[in-house]
């Protein structure tokens, strides 16, 4: 079965595009960056933390490169409930890190606020296809 998940393309101002999606943790929307080159879904600590009291955030001891930085404090997270579209996933693992650079650039371009990215674990596992032409994104269920 494929699923269709609404896009959301943002200017970057002679910078490129951002693909947006809407996802939901404990009922609550949020919308994240469609990110082809990053390889885990990452959400950013504090907005993660605020999500839901009943989120644990666990250190990896690992550091992690990417995002502007060459090192970064990484941590993960299992999420219970986490919805793409109708894609529904139970216990899915995210890492977590500081992404409150990602929102300031966001907010002096007057973009939405984005809980983090939406990566390639998520992308290869269930062979995504982004339509930018429809907007919209394709994940297989059954692969």
């Amino acid at each position: 079965m494929t699923i269709n998940i609404p896009l959301e393309i943002i200017d970057l101002q002679d910078d490129g595009y951002h693909l947006l999606v809407n996802v939901k943790i404990y009922k609550k929307n949020y919308k994240v960056v469609l990110d082809t080159g990053a390889s885990k879904t990452v959400f950013d600590h504090d907005l993660l933390l605020a999500a839901d009291q009943r989120i644990t955030v666990q250190s990896t001891n690992r550091v992690s490169a990417g995002l502007g930085t060459l090192s970064m404090e990484s941590y993960t997270a299992v999420l219970p409930e986490f919805k793409i579209g109708r894609l529904q996933l139970a216990n899915f693992e995210v890492a977590v890190l500081d992404l409150s650079n990602i929102n300031q650039a966001y907010a002096q371009l007057n973009h939405p606020q984005v809980l983090g990215v939406l990566g390639g674990d998520i992308l290869m596992q269930y062979a995504a296809i982004i339509d930018y032409g429809k907007q919209r994104l394709k994940l297989k269920t059954t692969v």
